[in-house]
């Protein structure tokens, strides 16, 4: 089979899943926990609640921490043993999720952990305690990665093209075995540590803290709240065309649909120049190197699956700089009582300007 029949023959049998899986969850019969709906079934009877003009109710606070344990690619953090400590268990990349044994195992090792915090606080312990209490909880969850397309956990290859783009980014967050990098402008750092957006997808994925994305809606759009940078994507969901190619935005332009009650989002017009990635997501590439360009293709898909958890679903592609698409997918559980706190980035706008001066300052005193 050639590569181009095998790679729409994956296509094609994802989307009769996805059908499949989503004609289940319309109806009223319910479906059991498996791993097309990752363990969380629907009860029979639920019937998924609507908005008052007839669009189904995704609204709520469901911050991506719930995942912030799985790394995004299979096999990468998350599992490295500690200096000193036991080597980290070995790791199988064609595996999906863990055993019903093993997860039950995972939960069993979280009850019995010590909330640092806490801790950090009745030692006096200040410094610690504040690193502790700004980072958010996450949650055991039974996938190994939150790439589940390629098979393998893992993110596609890079196109010559691709290699050539990330060669030329630049980031505060070095390679491996980097030289020491100078800094002389402010386009010498990534979009992130210029405070101005971690860019698409890495903006839908979790971090260690900030996680909070709320889901509002009215009459023709659905509001994607973001904390993190507090970015809010307004997505026309009422049936308009995207507006001119001619415009770039860095989050793109949204437009949105609804197929039965599953909520579909495409978006186009990206500005290149955020990375793809970002270091701050669990098991990450290092560097913040991965390009985009404007090709890039996002297409989510958000599937309340009952009253406390949606699967939400987004698909990448960019053939300048990706040899294959690529899909993240995982739950989400709906959480009232997260708090949002403020985003303030950069300490008063200082970094970068620091970054700059100590670098020049190293560089004149260098022999």
């Amino acid at each position: 089979m050639s590569r181009e029949l095998f790679f729409l023959d994956r296509v094609w049998l994802g989307a009769l899943a996805v059908v499949v899986f989503v004609a289940t969850v319309n109806g009223q019969g319910g479906t059991a926990p498996s791993e097309a709906n990752h363990f969380i079934g629907t009860p029979a009877g639920w019937v998924h609640p609507t908005m008052p003009w007839g669009d189904p109710d995704l609204q709520g606070m469901w911050p991506i921490s719930f995942v912030g344990s799985v790394p995004l690619e299979r096999c990468a953090g998350g599992g490295r043993g500690r200096p000193g400590g036991p080597p980290a268990p070995p790791c199988d990349p064609s595996k999906a999720f863990l055993t019903e044994e093993e997860y039950q195992g995972r939960l069993g090792q979280a009850a019995t952990q010590v909330d640092r915090h806490a801790a950090a606080i009745a030692a006096g312990n200040f410094g610690q305690a504040l690193q502790s209490g700004v980072t958010d909880p996450t949650f055991p969850q039974r996938q190994m990665s939150l790439i589940m397309d390629p098979p393998n956990g893992k993110l596609p290859e890079l196109t010559p093209e691709g290699k050539r783009l990330s060669a030329l980014m630049r980031s505060s967050w070095a390679l491996n075995q980097e030289e020491r990098q100078a800094w002389d402008a402010p386009e010498d750092f990534d979009s992130w540590d210029r405070c101005i957006t971690r860019g698409m997808p890495a903006s839908m994925f979790p971090f260690r803290y900030n996680n909070g994305v709320q889901i509002m809606q009215v009459p023709g759009y659905v509001i994607l709240n973001m904390e993190m940078i507090h970015e809010a994507r307004v997505i026309p969901v009422d049936g308009r065309p995207a507006i001119s190619p001619a415009i770039k935005q860095w989050m793109g332009e949204s437009r949105g649909h609804w197929e039965g009650n599953t909520l579909v989002i495409v978006t186009t017009n990206f500005k290149p120049g955020a990375s793809m990635t970002n270091i701050g997501v669990l098991g990450s590439p290092a560097g913040n190197r991965i390009p985009t360009s404007e090709k890039m293709k996002i297409t989510e898909r958000i599937t309340r699956l009952n009253n406390d958890y949606l699967l939400y679903a987004i698909t990448t592609e960019d053939p300048v700089v990706l040899t294959r698409p690529w899909t993240g997918r995982f739950p989400l559980k709906l959480d009232p009582k997260y708090e949002w706190w403020e985003y303030a980035c950069h300490e008063g706008n200082r970094t970068i300007r620091d970054y700059i001066n100590a670098s020049r300052a190293e560089r004149a005193k260098a022999p």
